[in-house]
């Protein structure tokens, strides 16, 4: 009886081994037909430079930094982040492939709080622009960012180069993607409104793996650390999926409560250029609609939405979410206007109470005032963030210039109340020292 046990244990182990290397050799062969898989824009091109070290970088959709591992086994991998199978390189790997992905999935889940999403969309002469924003997220940043930045081919390697040589690497790491749409609708997706823009639309079903996510518009300057909007996600109630602020505070002025030809929310309707998202919550949710009495998923409600309201929208994908939202109020999370400072805010007398009261904490130059003679206010912020140097003195490099420059501007409507471009940032600035001085 006994010998018939010992044979049947040995029969159940090597079929529990057999099991594992089936299990191994099918995860071998995803990996390996994964990048044949071109048209979903979940499958960026993976490409490993040369030059020591091993260290994938981030070009064409692949991320730059070797990823710490939590047990020995894993510890000396080098992989790319970005794999929709968890798996690792088959060359890098071979046969381990199987336990050395489970291990990169508990180290990746273990260490996602510790991280601060952000993505941007960048087409055109957006590049500098971009760079100037990521710059004002690392500089006041406490937590590690990881940027996801979706471009234009022709922009990958001027990104690459730029970020490569940012100083306080270790603050971040990043990701760039090529600029994707829904294949049958492509052309459209992407002449909508600037180029590009709508691309924001698809980051939930692009970023799978994303639990939450901060998207801003390439033209964002952040005055305050990106850890205090991030902690916004604390405040979403259960049926809350997403954070923006109204387009308008004063309706006199409002251009949806005017001109509108389309729902939208609230009384004046919502800005899009910086949106804090539940990704997790956006792929589950079935949302009400004016389409149909079926409620449908975000995959689902989009080209629906365009192809009923292409004739009626100005503002493209932003007029879309205004429309989503009409319909689901209760899923969103409105946060107040100095989370979203624009011109509008003070362009015909200052109208954001709250920026009055505690500064800007984020700058959103919209209609490119970073850029003309419009806006003087504007301009001297981003230039000040442009031209600062990582390691210099923020007070006496940062700070004091762009108060000299600010004290320029009183001739305009929002130079006159300049004091509000620098409140929240002499904040950052002295937080910056304290941390310093604790050694953080």
């Amino acid at each position: 009886m006994r010998r018939l046990v010992r044979v049947a244990l040995l029969c159940l182990g090597c079929g529990l081994c057999s099991l594992l290397y089936a299990f191994s050799q099918l995860a071998l062969s995803l990996e390996q037909e994964a990048p044949r898989r071109r048209g979903d824009p979940t499958f960026p091109v993976r490409r490993q430079l040369s030059g020591g070290g091993g260290d994938w970088r981030a070009v064409a959709g692949t991320t730059g930094r070797r990823l710490p591992w939590p047990s020995q086994g894993c510890k000396n991998v080098s992989v790319s982040y970005w794999n929709s199978y968890w798996m690792l390189p088959s060359d890098v790997c071979g046969m381990n492939c199987f336990w050395e992905a489970a291990c990169r999935y508990d180290s990746m889940n273990s260490r996602s709080s510790d991280k601060i999403h952000l993505a941007v969309v960048a087409c055109g002469e957006r590049l500098e622009e971009t760079i100037t924003m990521l710059k004002s997220a690392v500089i006041f940043s406490i937590k590690h960012l990881v940027f996801h930045i979706f471009a234009e081919d022709p922009l990958h390697r001027n990104f690459q180069a730029m970020l490569d040589s940012m100083a306080y690497q270790g603050k971040f790491n990043y990701t760039l993607y090529p600029i994707s749409f829904p294949t049958e609708n492509a052309a459209e997706w992407k002449k909508l409104f600037k180029p590009c823009a709508s691309q924001r639309l698809f980051l939930p079903l692009i970023l799978k793996d994303v639990d939450s996510l901060l998207y801003v518009d390439t033209d964002i300057l952040f005055l305050r650390p990106v850890d205090d909007i991030w902690s916004i996600l604390k405040n979403f109630n259960s049926s809350q999926i997403a954070a923006m602020a109204p387009e308008h505070e004063e309706p006199r002025i409002g251009w949806y409560n005017r001109f509108a030809r389309h729902p939208y929310y609230g009384k004046t309707g919502i800005n899009s250029g910086v949106m804090l998202m539940n990704m997790t919550r956006i792929r589950r949710k079935y949302f009400k609609n004016d389409m149909t009495t079926a409620r449908l998923r975000w995959e689902e409600i989009l080209m629906p939405l365009l192809k009923k309201y292409k004739l009626n929208i100005t503002w493209g994908d932003q007029d879309l979410l205004n429309i989503i939202f009409f319909h689901n109020p209760e899923s969103l999370f409105v946060f107040p206007c100095q989370w979203n400072y624009r011109p509008d805010h003070c362009i015909y007398g200052s109208n954001c109470q709250q920026a009055e009261k505690e500064g800007i904490f984020i700058l959103h130059g919209n209609r490119g005032v970073y850029h003309d003679d419009k806006q003087p206010a504007f301009r001297a912020v981003y230039e000040a963030i442009k031209y600062y140097s990582f390691g210099d003195d923020p007070v006496h490099s940062l700070l004091l210039p762009l108060e000299l420059e600010l004290q320029k501007t009183q001739h305009t409507y929002c130079g006159r109340i300049y004091k509000v471009f620098i409140k929240q940032l002499t904040k950052s600035i002295r937080d910056i020292y304290n941390r310093r001085s604790k050694g953080r």
